[in-house]
């Protein structure tokens, strides 16, 4: 069994928008171990729409968060 790092696609844009349940699916991370992480102030830097609608990050983000190994 060998194990692969997770990566984002390269034909994905930069700007494109990943919601929070998509982001836990996309690295497999339970969402409540997210939620601990933006309590925590660890993990990607998490946007609102609009301020106080639903948690999105970017693909730009979810790059430099994987670079990062957090």
């Amino acid at each position: 069994m060998t194990i692969a790092p997770i990566s984002v696609p390269e034909e994905w844009d930069d700007n494109g928008i990943i919601l929070f349940e998509e982001f836990c699916a996309f690295v497999r991370i339970p969402q409540r171990t997210v939620r601990c992480w933006r309590i925590e102030g660890r993990g990607p830097t998490w946007q609102r729409f609009n301020g106080n609608g639903r948690l999105y990050i970017t693909v730009r983000e979810l790059r430099r968060f994987l670079r990062g190994g957090q």
